[in-house]
């Protein structure tokens, strides 16, 4: 199965693409934001038609483990969403988030409108800059339009896998620093 690269997927309801390295966190993180109103899990960016997690890990396929969101822009905004990708991992780090190594734990954000990666730089930049403040690298974060692009959905298995296994793995590391300004899920922000 594969989601299409269409950001209204029904009345209004918008998609966007987020890699953070493993998957499992970071869908928990979307699921759980008001607004937010569906989240699958897959691989995106690779070379590979119909890539299995087995086929990802080797790093030979090209793809990130990425998360699908689906969003309801009344009530969550693209830009807080953003705001939560960007705290919900280290940004700075190549290829790895914290003992999770390999290409396929890279940090990258697939657009899916001409706004959403407009959007998606100037947020980068933004943090980038209070990431600097605090003395740390520049972000490393690949962010590039889906267009062309396959999402493919991941194994059942992964699927909402902390809401299967409570204690599981969550596998998230960051770097401790707020994104700046006031978050709020507030569709004005």
């Amino acid at each position: 199965m594969s989601g299409t690269l269409n950001s209204a997927t029904r009345s209004g309801i918008q998609r966007a693409y987020f890699a953070t390295g493993c998957f499992w966190g970071a869908e928990r993180r979307f699921w759980n934001m008001t607004g937010v109103i569906a989240t699958s899990v897959g691989y995106m960016g690779g070379v590979q038609s119909k890539p299995t997690y087995q086929e990802v890990c080797t790093g030979r396929t090209g793809h990130a483990e990425t998360v699908e969101v689906e969003f309801n822009p009344t009530q969550v905004t693209y830009h807080r969403l953003l705001e939560e990708f960007w705290t919900m991992h280290d940004p700075t780090s190549l290829n790895r988030q914290g003992g999770d190594i390999g290409t396929q734990y890279r940090s990258a954000i697939f657009t899916t409108t001409d706004e959403q990666l407009l959007e998606a730089q100037a947020t980068r930049e933004i943090y980038n800059e209070e990431l600097k403040k605090n003395g740390m690298d520049e972000i490393c974060t690949e962010i590039r339009s889906a267009d062309g692009m396959q999402y493919w959905l991941a194994e059942e298995y992964h699927q909402r896998y902390l809401e299967k296994n409570p204690n599981g793995y969550d596998c998230h590391s960051s770097t401790g620093v707020s994104f700046p300004g006031v978050i709020s899920s507030s569709p004005t922000n």
